[in-house]
C-alpha cells in the first residue's frame, strides 16, 4: 500500500483509508451488524496496508468509535491514524440537521461542545489522542459560530496535544478561506472520483 506524508504534518497516511460510517451501524443501515465482523474488517485493512480509519460521533450516536476503538486495541496505536470528527451532536442542542431513527441530530461548533466532544471521543476509542480532527458539518444559524472561534479551540487542543491534526469536512471555497485566515488546516474530506471532480475546481484552488 502507498503512503503519503499529510502536509506538513509528521503524519504519513495509506493511498486508502477505510470508513466505519456503516460499522456503526444503527437506524440508517437498518440495524446493527455483527461486531466481530466489524472488528475482523478492521483488522483486515490493517493487514493489507491501510492505516487510517475514518470514523465519527454521529455515525449512529457514538457506537462507530466504540467499534473502532475495540479494534484499536489489537493494534500497535503507532501504526494506525485515526480521524474523527466534531460538529454533529445529539446530546447538546444545535442548529437540527437530521433525524436518524426517534432521535435527532445538530449541529454545534461552540468551543464548549467540541472540548465536549473530544474527551468523549477519546473515552469510546480508547485512546489518548486523535490524530487528525476534523469539523464534521460547518455551524449554521440559529447555532452559529464563527470559523475563527472552531479554529481557535482545534488550535488550542493541537497545542494541549489532544489532535496531532486539523481537518474540515463538508467545505466549500470560502469555509477553507476562512479556516486559512484564522490558522491551521491540515486536510480536507470532500468528494472525489472518477464521476464528481468537482473538486478539481473551487475548493482544491483555495488550498493551494
Amino acid at each position: 500500500m502507498k503512503k503519503i506524508p499529510l502536509g506538513t504534518t509528521d503524519i504519513t497516511l495509506s493511498r486508502m483509508g477505510l470508513g466505519t460510517w456503516a460499522i456503526g451501524g444503527g437506524p440508517a443501515w437498518n440495524g446493527d451488524l455483527d461486531r466481530q465482523i466489524c472488528i475482523d474488517t478492521i483488522l483486515e485493512a490493517h493487514r493489507c496496508g491501510i492505516n487510517l480509519i475514518d470514523t465519527a460521533p454521529g455515525y449512529n450516536f457514538g457506537n462507530s468509535e466504540v467499534i473502532v476503538g475495540q479494534a484499536l486495541k489489537k493494534l500497535p496505536r503507532e501504526q494506525v491514524v485515526v480521524e474523527t470528527k466534531c460538529g454533529i451532536v445529539w446530546e447538546r442542542k444545535g442548529s437540527l440537521f437530521n433525524k436518524v431513527g426517534d432521535r435527532q441530530l445538530y449541529k454545534n461548533l461552540s468551543p464548549e461542545s467540541i472540548r465536549e466532544e473530544v474527551k468523549a471521543s477519546l473515552q469510546r476509542l480508547g485512546i489518548d489522542y486523535i490524530d487528525i480532527y476534523m469539523t464534521h458539518w460547518q455551524s449554521v444559524p440559529p447555532f452559529f459560530t464563527p470559523i475563527a472561534e472552531t479554529v481557535a479551540v482545534l488550535n488550542a487542543l493541537k497545542a494541549e496535544g489532544k489532535i496531532r491534526a486539523i481537518g474540515a469536512a463538508n467545505v466549500d471555497a470560502d469555509h477553507i478561506r476562512e479556516y486559512l485566515q484564522h490558522g491551521e488546516l491540515d486536510i480536507i474530506q470532500a468528494k472525489y472520483s472518477i464521476l464528481d471532480r468537482a473538486m478539481e475546481n473551487e475548493p482544491a484552488a483555495a488550498m493551494s
